[in-house]
């Protein structure tokens, strides 16, 4: 699966989740589903690579603003959520996180009481295996079929850059790096 079929699929499951009103991932687990196991394993590769390309310090400052803070895990359901946002939020997330100020949820969060967990997806995180698990009643055959599969590409698993790394903590700093993000979610901007 090449990257434009990835992101039809996951556009795809956005216009379905809007005509039928269930969740994004479990209309995502369902067309997923409908293709053959390969299929379903090309689109966990290319899933890994977009959500690996945004393990960066920039992006993880970016979850941290919004979420008042961001773990480990969170930050992979971050990520999830941005890829479940689609091609050109992706887009932007990935050339400039601060562009996420812009996005009319990440706008809404400022009003709620305390902080959203607006963006972080966990779901979205396992809708290969749930497809694989929905397809052969088993909740191990996608784990067995992805060990084989990576098996097949040993170049698979490369470190990332995360880049320059800074305090999350240090209003001053993320000001500077993420203004626009800064603006909607320090309560005081130096």
């Amino acid at each position: 699966m090449d990257i434009d079929a990835f992101w039809h699929v996951v556009e795809a499951a956005q216009a379905g989740a809007t005509s039928t009103g269930e969740p994004f991932d479990e209309v995502l687990v369902n067309q997923l589903a409908d293709r053959p196991r390969h299929e379903i394993l090309e689109y966990a590769e290319r899933f890994d690579e977009l959500h690996d390309a945004l393990y960066r310090w920039d992006v993880w400052a970016a979850a941290y603003l919004i979420g008042g803070g961001c773990s480990d895990d969170s930050f992979m359901d971050f990520r999830a959520g941005v890829i479940a946002m689609g091609r050109q939020w992706y887009q932007r997330v990935a050339t400039d996180p601060d562009s996420l100020a812009g996005h009319p949820d990440v706008v809404q969060a400022t009003d709620v009481q305390g902080r959203s967990e607006v963006l972080f997806y966990e779901d979205v995180n396992y809708a290969a295996s749930g497809a694989f698990e929905r397809i052969t009643g088993d909740a191990d055959a996608f784990y067995e079929a992805w060990r084989s599969f990576r098996r097949a590409d040993p170049e698979g698993d490369k470190a990332v850059d995360m880049g320059e790394d800074f305090d999350f903590d240090d209003d001053s700093e993320m000001s500077r790096r993420l203004p626009r993000l800064a603006a909607l979610f320090l309560d005081s901007n130096p």
